[in-house]
């Protein structure tokens, strides 16, 4: 019927095929998986979202903005070492959640390198600012940085989905730190223009 109401709650059912997909990954995500964990028909799940490309779309969409703005806290705290750390460390508590699967999404989806790109732009950006600032030695190149950062991200999310803890992970993000050029502060300059 037509003019019927759809019989599920859409937002409901987008957050549970977030789910599903950073589970198991577009491949290997049915329609069937979706349909029986939303509790809807095939017919409505198409009606809602279109088909399963569409739903892909919309759920990694709505998860992306997630990790965005929890990323964007993060890289708005004073030093780019702080907040390099502070992404780092939330990563770690975030793959490894009892509430949600482990690993990330946007990190292991083939499908999803668009969004990765983004957050590394957005990475390389903060650390370019670190330079300016001092935060960072001169002649840091900052994509480089970028690029290995979310390497290191991405090793924290096959970690995660390999049963590694909260530990084990906080543990990978304070050795990527320990790689980080050292902050440039005042006494740095001092000390190397007194020698």
């Amino acid at each position: 019927m037509a003019g019927r109401p759809r019989s599920f709650d859409r937002e409901a059912a987008l957050a549970v095929a977030v789910r599903e997909f950073w589970r198991a990954g577009f491949d290997r995500t049915s329609v069937a998986t979706l349909t029986a964990a939303m509790g809807v028909t095939p017919p409505s799940l198409y009606a809602a979202f279109g088909d399963k490309v569409r739903l892909f779309d919309e759920a990694s969409t709505v998860y992306f903005e997630r990790t965005r703005e929890a990323v964007e806290r993060a890289l708005a705290l004073p030093s780019a070492h702080d907040a390099v750390a502070q992404v780092l460390r939330d990563t770690a508590r975030a793959h490894t959640g009892a509430a949600t699967p482990p690993g990330c999404l946007m990190l292991t989806e083939p499908r999803l390198d668009a969004q990765r790109e983004v957050l590394r732009q957005r990475l390389e950006d903060r650390l370019e600012q670190g330079v300016r600032d001092g935060d960072l030695p001169p002649g840091t190149d900052a994509g480089h940085l970028a690029s290995f950062v979310v390497a290191v991200l991405r090793g924290m999310s096959g970690c995660a989905r390999d049963g590694g803890t909260t530990e084990d992970l906080l543990g990978i993000a304070e050795t990527a730190l320990a790689a980080l050029p050292a902050p440039v502060g005042p006494h740095d300059a001092g000390a190397s223009a007194g020698e």
